[in-house]
């Protein structure tokens, strides 16, 4: 590798890091479980129980073009929920589990062999809460050098791990997306088809917005499209109040 590239590359992904630990230090609103669990009774009827946290790694490194790119997994075909779809990898939290961002790691080594020590993380984004009243916290790690992971696929819950360009999530292109309606309030899942080494994904529903999420504050600038984000991502109190409106 040229040094003068790997210098520049080591530069760019200095000053992204600087840049997102600001971001951390300006918009970080973490969410307690005890906080999810006040807002929930506000609203027990739509979610019967938010004491399930969960974590994802967004792993972002460079490619060898200069662009950043993501890490992510296509889920086992035998896995009872979520069979088949792509993912971030991530999982629930165990009592073991320091934190939101040791959670994001330990799962990221079981699913893709990813060792946590090459990892710099930077950012936790703000939580995300599912209808199943699951909190999902989005962790964003930098991988200095990628040549240093080896992908090792865990067969027992990922078939497949790729990467795609952090970028395409804020581009109108090779993007559909659905109206769906949950308590009358209207919102759209984004669909994303990206092909890697001749197979065909479909990066959609949370995952999608996620990564739209994650770009816009990497990229500093909204998607081309109109997103209509789900408002009971945003957490249980809001989604409430829109009820009573």
């Amino acid at each position: 590798m040229d040094s003068n590239n790997s210098g520049d590359r080591s530069e760019r992904l200095e000053t992204l890091v600087q840049r997102l630990r600001l971001y951390n230090e300006r918009h970080q609103n973490p969410v307690t479980e005890r906080e999810a669990v006040d807002s929930q009774d506000s609203y027990s009827v739509a979610v019967s129980s938010t004491k399930k946290r969960a974590a994802v790694l967004v792993c972002l490194f460079e490619g060898n073009d200069g662009d950043l790119r993501v890490f992510l997994t296509k889920r086992s075909s035998n896995l009872s929920s979520h069979s088949g779809e792509v993912a971030l990898p991530g999982g629930k939290r165990e009592e073991n589990d320091a934190d939101d961002a040791g959670t994001a790691l330990r799962e990221a080594k079981e699913e893709i062999g990813l060792d946590p020590s090459l990892v710099n993380v930077v950012t936790i984004l703000d939580p995300i809460f599912t209808k199943n009243g699951i909190i999902v916290v989005p962790v964003i790690g930098i991988l200095p050098d990628r040549n240093s992971f080896i992908p090792a696929p865990n067969t027992a819950e990922v078939d497949a791990i790729f990467d795609a360009p952090l970028e395409m999530f804020l581009k109108d292109e090779n993007r559909r997306a659905e109206e769906r309606e949950w308590m009358g309030y209207k919102y759209l899942l984004h669909f994303f088809d990206y092909e890697a080494e001749g197979d065909k994904y479909v990066i959609w529903a949370l995952t999608a917005g996620i990564l739209i999420n994650v770009a816009s504050v990497v990229y500093q600038c909204p998607p081309a499209f109109q997103e209509r984000r789900p408002k009971f991502w945003s957490g249980l109190e809001s989604l409430a109040n829109h009820n009573n409106t």
